[in-house]
């Protein structure tokens, strides 16, 4: 595999309450679906503060974050970069489980994500979504101790 490549860290809560779960709408270079509220960390950024801020800006909800759930790796091999330049791409997504504790469901202005809504869980299989939901979902059931799914 070749060493160059760029790496994107992001974390992402995990939030249902009462048989519902918030997901985020995103819609980005001619792709779109549901997604965890969460995203890229700014350099520097605490994952668990960089949570609290992306769930902030796309959902209006301040979150409390619980615990972390696990990571999960992505890779899209020889895409065109920001930079014009052709490299592999990998997301190193830090998933949390976290709950609200204020604010009101309001719409990210400028985001990478349209709106956020509260979903029936089991209305999940049906949606158009991004893989991470899905993942996420099963760290949430499942739980393994190392934070990583077999």
């Amino acid at each position: 595999m070749s060493l160059d490549f760029d790496t994107r860290p992001a974390a992402y809560a995990v939030i249902i309450r009462d048989g519902l779960i918030l997901l985020a709408y995103w819609k980005q270079d001619n792709k779109e679906g549901w997604t965890l509220p969460g995203g890229g960390l700014d350099l520097a950024e605490h994952p668990v503060d960089g949570c609290r801020r992306e769930v902030f800006e796309e959902t209006g909800y301040h979150a409390k974050i619980e615990r972390m759930l696990g990571i999960d790796v992505g890779h899209w091999p020889r895409g065109v970069q920001a930079d014009g330049s052709v490299r592999d791409f990998q997301a190193l997504r830090l998933v949390y489980e976290a709950t609200v504790v204020g604010g009101e469901l309001t719409h990210e202005v400028d985001g990478s994500t349209t709106h956020a809504a509260w979903i029936p869980l089991e209305k999940v299989p049906g949606l158009q979504r991004v893989s991470l939901v899905d993942v996420a979902l099963r760290l949430y059931w499942e739980r393994p101790v190392d934070g990583k799914l077999a």
